[in-house]
């Protein structure tokens, strides 16, 4: 291997391990330096530090440590430089000469973890403070925690790079404007910060579970964040039914991950998958937190009404059996709860599956207009598949390209072309 093939390698070890550590490592931070636009710049100058030593001295054994580390170490000299703190750096200096870098305990005694334990939580609900608007909370959270980038936040907000960035940049100045602390909110509090955390760990669930972009269909370590974070979330907030829905409705849809890529790790879509492959116990925990949330009288609240859907195709022995009447009238309860264009695509989905492609093709051609949907690549898809099934080949397979030209993600774009294909090049199925 040459020099240049082990610098590459290097780079990308690097890449891989700052997207896993990058949320925990902002999280730490903060809770040292109290400034969430800071703790983001030394976690890029320990990125850069391990650009630098890495590709020379090897990725270490615990490059999450290194760098949590490294980036600690340079927050430590950047308090000493500040007299406030003088007193509390002293104590971490002495700590940080005797160590390669400073212990966790030590940390932990100075800065007082207040009463959520997991840093990344506590980063969500300091990104979720009532100081920024919804939409900046959910845009800064899934930047810090999720560990997205600004392309990929724009798709889930259906909106352009620029408008996220700004969002992004103007949020981390207001926290710091405002002297919002890294600390856990007065219960009383967590009511108002609630929406906006639950729509974060679902969006960063959601991104885990179907990719907006890249070479892989799901990234499953990010579904697994939003499920840890969800289920600490139930456990602080027990009373909280939305809180069981979100629950209930990640442990459903996860159920079915290994199901949904074939062998070459293609899509598989959700009439075609394996059901004895769903995970049948991650299905009893949903159910069960489905019926949690419904005994604290949340059958209406958003995430339980899709966890109810999801249950429709988790109770179904076979797609053949799926209750689609009852899912397009669940759809139709959460269009009135939550109205947004891609519900009402989903409901025209169930529409044509309990009541003909026809009356589904309706509902998505009364969608055609709508702004937010322009770039949309499902809109095209979920019309394609209805053109399909009326036997309108051309239409469909024009509707299918259009899809595969819209997506970023290039499994998904391989998956519409050859439906696409499916339909034949003189549009005879």
């Amino acid at each position: 291997m040459t020099a240049e093939d082990t610098t590459d390698e290097a780079h990308r070890a690097i890449e891989a391990v700052f997207r896993i550590e990058s949320a925990r490592l902002i999280a730490g931070l903060t809770r040292v330096v109290r400034d969430v636009g800071l703790a983001e710049e030394l976690s890029q100058d320990a990125l850069v530090a391990a650009l630098e030593r890495w590709p020379e001295t090897g990725v270490p054994d615990n490059p999450g440590a290194w760098l949590m580390a490294t980036a600690r170490n340079r927050a430590i000299d950047l308090l000493r430089r500040q007299e406030r703190l003088a007193r509390k750096v002293e104590t971490l200096g002495r700590d940080a000469e005797r160590e390669p870098g400073p212990s966790e305990a030590a940390f932990d005694r100075v800065l007082d973890r207040a009463g959520i334990e997991d840093d990344l939580l506590r980063l969500v609900f300091l990104a979720c403070h009532p100081v920024l608007s919804t939409q900046a909370r959910v845009a800064l959270t899934l930047r810090l925690v999720g560990g997205l980038r600004t392309d990929e936040i724009a798709r889930a907000f259906l909106t352009s790079e620029a408008t996220v960035q700004q969002r992004i940049v103007r949020a981390k100045k207001r926290l710091a404007e405002a002297g919002v602390p890294f600390e856990v909110p007065a219960r009383a509090e967590w009511g108002e910060r609630l929406s906006s955390v639950l729509e974060v760990i679902y969006l960063v669930f959601n991104e885990g579970y179907a990719a907006t972009a890249g070479d892989d269909w799901m990234r499953p370590a990010l579904c697994e964040d939003a499920l840890r974070l969800g289920r600490m979330a139930a456990g602080l907030l027990p009373e909280e039914p939305e809180v069981h829905g979100l629950v209930a409705l990640m442990e459903i849809q996860a159920s079915r991950s290994a199901a949904r890529t074939g062998p070459k790790g293609e899509p598989v879509l959700l009439l075609e998958q394996n059901r004895s492959r769903w995970d049948r116990l991650l299905i009893r925990r949903g159910l069960a937190a489905l019926a949690r949330a419904e005994e604290l009288g949340g059958t209406v609240g958003p995430y339980a009404l899709q966890a109810a859907i999801a249950a429709c195709h988790a109770r179904a022995r076979t797609a053949q059996e799926t209750d689609w009447p009852r899912i397009a009238v669940l759809y139709g309860a959460l269009a009135q709860v939550a109205p947004s264009p891609v519900v009402e695509l989903n409901r025209a989905v169930a529409v044509g599956m309990a009541f003909g492609a026809e009356q589904g093709l309706a509902v998505v051609d009364g969608l055609a207009a709508e702004p937010a949907l322009a770039g949309y690549h499902l809109l095209p898809s979920v019309r394609g598949d209805l053109l399909a099934r009326l036997g309108r080949a051309a239409e469909a397979r024009e509707e299918f390209l259009r899809a595969a030209a819209l997506t970023r993600n290039t499994r998904e774009q391989a998956l519409l072309e050859e439906r696409a294909a499916e339909q034949g090049e003189d549009g005879r199925a």
